[in-house]
Formats: C-alpha cells, sequence, structure tokens
C-alpha cells in the first residue's frame, strides 16, 4: 500500500487530470458519507464529527495535492472561521503555513527553463528542500554574494489550471446555492482575476518594490528587497527576512507592550494602504507576516501576490458606510447601499427596510474599530461577535430566499482584508490606537 509522498514529483496539470481528480475526491466524500448512513442505520455510533473529519482530510489531500487556485479557495475558507465546521477549518487552516512541496527534480528542471542554468548554478547556496510550500509556490533558502535570500518557486501548471479549475467548481456552486450565472459572473470575475495576478511573478516584485517604497516612513514594518536579475516568470528572489509566524512567536510568550507594537503596525499599514495608497495587500493570512520582537516589535511583510487596487467611486462607498453620520441617517444609508448595488430601484419597501437594518447593523459592528480613538482586540467578544452575525445573516429567512449576492464585486477582497486584519489583531491581543496621528 502506498504512503503519502512527503514531497511531489508531479502534479495534475491538464484539464483531463484536475477534472479526474475532482471526480475522484467526489467519489471517496460520497462513500464516507454512505458508510457514516450505513452506521446510522444498524444502530452504530457515528458522530458527525466523525464525519466531517474524513472529508476534511479527503478534501484537503486534494487541495494539497492540486494547489493553484483550489489550494488558495482553502486559504481563504479557513480565514472564514464562521463558515465552516471546526473540522474543515482546522484542516484547511493548514494551507496557510504548510502543504506538500514539489520534488528537487521539478525545481532544477524549472530553472533550467528560466536560465538554462540549475540553481545550484544561479546561487552560491541553495537549498533544495523547500522551507515552506504553499498554494501557488514553494520558498527555498540560498545565498549569493553574502546575501541569505529566500527563492519562491511556481508550481507548473498553475496559470493555466486557474480558468478551468473555475470552470469545474462554479457549476457545483451554482447548483449547491441555487444561483444564476449571470448573477455571479462579475463576483466570478474577480475572484479570477486576483488568483491569475498570484501567477504573475513580475508584477508581484513591481508591486513588493512599489509598496514597500511608499511605506517606508511607517514604524516598526520590514520588507524584504527583491531581486529582478534572480527571478523569472516562475521564480522569485528576494531578502530572506527574520522571524516567526505568528503561531510560533506567540509561543515565546511576548510582553503585552510587543504585542501592542505589532498590532499597531499591522493597522498602519494596512490604514496607509487603504487611504493613501488606495491598494491593499489582500492576503492577510498569518502566514505572510514575520514577527519579531525587534525594537520591541517588528513585522516583516511577505507576498505581495494578491493586491487588491480600489477604484476612488468603491474607497468612497466603503469608508463613507462605516461613518457615524451614516449609522444616524437611514435615508443615507439607504443611498449609498443603493450605490453599491445592495439596494436596488425596483426592490419592495419591504425588502429596502429588511436590508437597511440588517446592513446597518452589521456595519455598526464590522466599523465598530474604525470609530473609536483605541480598541482592544485583545478581549475575544469582538470577534466571536462577528462570527455570530455570521451565523445569524445565514440563518435570517429573508437572505435564504433571496440567494442572489449583492453589492459590488470589488467588495469581496476588501472584506477579506479586514476580515483577516482583525482575526490577526485578535490573535495578537492587541490593543491599538486606530487613529494615531490625531
Amino acid at each position: 500500500m502506498d504512503d503519502t509522498p512527503k514531497s511531489l514529483t508531479s502534479l495534475p496539470t491538464t484539464k483531463v487530470a484536475r477534472a479526474a481528480r475532482f471526480a475522484k475526491t467526489g467519489l471517496n466524500v460520497g462513500a464516507n458519507y454512505v458508510k457514516h448512513y450505513a452506521k446510522r442505520a444498524v444502530g452504530a455510533d457515528s458522530p458527525t464529527e466523525d464525519l466531517h473529519a474524513a472529508n476534511a482530510a479527503e478534501l484537503y489531500g486534494t487541495l494539497s495535492e492540486m494547489k493553484g487556485s483550489v489550494l488558495k479557495v482553502a486559504q481563504m475558507l479557513a480565514m472564514e472561521k464562521n463558515l465552516l465546521p471546526t473540522a474543515y477549518a482546522d484542516q484547511f487552516a493548514q494551507a496557510q503555513y504548510q502543504t506538500p512541496p514539489l520534488s528537487g527534480p521539478l525545481v532544477v528542471k524549472t530553472f533550467r527553463e528560466a536560465f538554462g542554468k540549475s540553481p545550484f548554478e544561479v546561487f552560491d547556496e541553495f537549498d533544495i528542500e523547500a522551507r515552506q510550500a504553499a498554494s501557488i509556490g514553494q520558498v527555498h533558502a540560498a545565498r549569493k554574494d553574502g546575501r541569505e535570500l529566500a527563492v519562491k518557486v511556481q508550481y507548473p501548471g498553475v496559470a493555466d489550471s486557474i480558468r478551468s479549475d473555475i470552470r469545474l467548481v462554479k457549476p457545483i456552486a451554482l447548483r449547491v446555492l441555487g444561483l444564476d450565472e449571470a448573477t455571479v459572473r462579475p463576483y466570478m470575475q474577480e475572484v479570477e482575476t486576483r488568483l491569475l495576478e498570484e501567477t504573475d511573478y513580475a508584477l508581484e516584485l513591481r508591486r513588493g518594490q512599489q509598496i514597500a517604497a511608499a511605506s517606508a516612513g511607517l514604524a516598526h514594518l520590514q520588507f524584504a528587497q527583491y531581486y529582478s536579475e534572480l527571478s523569472a516568470a516562475r521564480i522569485l528572489t528576494m531578502d530572506w527576512l527574520p522571524g516567526r509566524h505568528m503561531k510560533e512567536f506567540l509561543a515565546t510568550n511576548p510582553s503585552q507592550e510587543v504585542r501592542n507594537q505589532l498590532g499597531q503596525a499591522l493597522w498602519d499599514f494596512y490604514m496607509f494602504q487603504l487611504n493613501e495608497l488606495r491598494q491593499v495587500h489582500a492576503d492577510p493570512h498569518p502566514g505572510n507576516f514575520l514577527l519579531t520582537d525587534t525594537d520591541g516589535g517588528t513585522v516583516g511583510v511577505l507576498d505581495f501576490g494578491c493586491v487588491k487596487e480600489i477604484p476612488a467611486d468603491v474607497h468612497r462607498l466603503f469608508t463613507a458606510l462605516l461613518t457615524p453620520e451614516t449609522l444616524a441617517d437611514p435615508a443615507r444609508l439607504a443611498a449609498l447601499l443603493e450605490e453599491g448595488g445592495v439596494l436596488r430601484a425596483d426592490d419592495p419597501a419591504a425588502r429596502r427596510a429588511f436590508y437597511v437594518d440588517t446592513m446597518r447593523a452589521s456595519l455598526e459592528l464590522v466599523g465598530r474599530p474604525f470609530r473609536q480613538p483605541t480598541f482592544d482586540f485583545g478581549d475575544p467578544a469582538y470577534m466571536q461577535s462577528l462570527y455570530a452575525l455570521g451565523d445569524d445573516l445565514m440563518q435570517q429567512p429573508e437572505l435564504r430566499q433571496q440567494r442572489e449576492p449583492r453589492g459590488s464585486e470589488h467588495f469581496i477582497y476588501l472584506n477579506r482584508t479586514y476580515v483577516g486584519l482583525y482575526a490577526l489583531l485578535t490573535e495578537l491581543r492587541a490593543s491599538i490606537r486606530t487613529n494615531p496621528a490625531e
């Protein structure tokens, strides 16, 4: 019987191979359900948690093997803890830190295609064993001219597989959710565009350089220098930043002062991006930051593959929806919701009133940190309230019957960004000043 490989020697890259892998997973998940209900039918104990655990392991195994867009979706789902049973959230959270790496021969092949040389010829030293492996690529340690480097190698076939993966997943999602394809097209296009951008290492290099240069005046942040001469279409070389990922860093039991400074650095970075750069690092999961207690707490920012550019009208709408004046004025709120596509001109009065009331309650909670001079993310009750709000909204009969997405597609990644930021600050248990310039 085959053991699970510690590294991957090949990836299913063709549409047929990937579709077949999806089909196999579907059969295995179906078999788990059959076993579960068969046991119950004869009176045997078969807890639902065991079913979730078996299916989560099966799905994660497939996502890890296929990598690319489907594994990226797992990362996103792991951040949305209120959407998934615990077994799935825990299993998918692994995608934020570590997945089975690509084999050495495929890494060497990628370098020969890019440079006509092996990585051992390009660098003075190169560790063929990946230090980290995630959804789009994996990271190797290297050294050249005395510099410690991180070299990201993209998995073969990832870019080509994204559109076909979405086409495979979309019919299932539409059928399960009861949605119309034309209605969800802008949202699917937004996700597809961001995923394709993550495979464009030349774009990531430019964005990383630009955002780092623009953010140079912000305190307690560190960015890697990128090296274009050591990078290619599927290879990206940058400085190796010091630090630990969130879970490892918190295990060192940092002081509250260090936690607060790290949280403040993250908050200031995201406010600067939102309000000054009009673009945000839209992948704020714990695997994309390195933390140290240097100078009282420093955040190293990784991975500028997913950056959401914010059109001027979307920025104005996003910030206006969070103000106290908007929450206090139902007519103003309704006008902004109509501008954002949440309300429609032909909505009946009862539906308009429902959306206005629902959105007022949601915006009051989600925007609460923006409206207070200081905010303590160390109180877990806030994030628990956010997750409870999600649960409540999913149970609303009006929303369940509506079965259609509303609102600007631009809010997909903006919402994801701030849910992710809040989760990071809560894990840090940081208390921050939301307007430190005042």
